[in-house]
């Protein structure tokens, strides 16, 4: 038996936290009984699990990592008919992006139709970090380096930098950053707010995996990967 919102979050159709909107909207049919109880529990296999009147079928887990490019948007549709990271990845699988990136921002990121696996990821408690390379307009100061690494106030609410060094030695106009929180545009507003610009921006992890092919490009998570994430971040 297990909790309705983790099967259905389990099947890849969504979050389990949407799965819980699914389950409280009324949407979910368990057995032809409407079920809004979210400490409801099932059998999979036995019990049929219905949202809007359809099936909910078990589909295999797929996870995939992009390299992705500048110029293209961190979604699975765009009302303006840009080009989407769904669109870089031949599936026929319905898959979705793991937390966001920026139209112009470059780098890892993970995408995939099993919402646990995403949850673990995206969760603030769990703290994973994500280490990208920053292209500023001018060399950042030694003191707005400890101001970085101590914590600044953005839109309200405290952030911060785990670390800070520079990819060439002494120029601190090209430098890494490592952060544990994935607010949207976090590391632009972290630098915007005193007072610099960044030009480019690169995630080159995310949870330890590596952008190890190139930009454009996308693979298969390896078995060993999955499992890091799962074993760090997993209750």
């Amino acid at each position: 038996m297990m909790r309705l919102n983790k099967f259905i979050a389990g099947t890849g159709i969504t979050s389990r936290r949407k799965a819980e909107e699914l389950i409280i909207q009324g949407r979910i049919t368990v057995n032809d009984r409407t079920v809004t109880d979210l400490a409801y529990k099932v059998e999979p296999g036995k019990d049929e699990i219905l949202l809007d009147g359809e099936k909910i079928a078990v589909r295999k887990h797929l996870y995939y990592l992009l390299n992705k490019p500048s110029g293209v948007v961190t979604t699975t549709s765009d009302e303006k008919n840009r080009k989407t990271v769904v669109d870089l990845i031949k599936t026929n699988e319905r898959i979705y992006p793991v937390g966001r990136l920026d139209y112009d921002t470059t780098g890892v990121l993970i995408l995939t139709n099993d919402g646990d696996f995403s949850q673990l990821l995206t969760h603030p408690g769990n703290k994973v970090p994500r280490e990208y390379e920053v292209k500023l307009d001018r060399p950042l100061q030694a003191d707005d380096r400890e101001k970085l690494l101590k914590g600044i106030y953005i839109k309200g609410s405290k952030g911060k930098f785990i670390r800070i060094s520079a990819v060439n030695r002494n120029n601190f106009s090209n430098i890494r950053v490592t952060a544990v929180e994935g607010r949207n545009h976090f590391v632009k507003n972290m630098f915007g707010t005193l007072g610099y610009k960044v030009l480019a921006l690169d995630r080159i992890s995310f949870a330890g995996i590596k952008a190890d092919i190139n930009n454009g490009k996308y693979r298969k998570l390896t078995d060993a990967e999955i499992r890091s994430v799962t074993e760090k971040y997993g209750n």
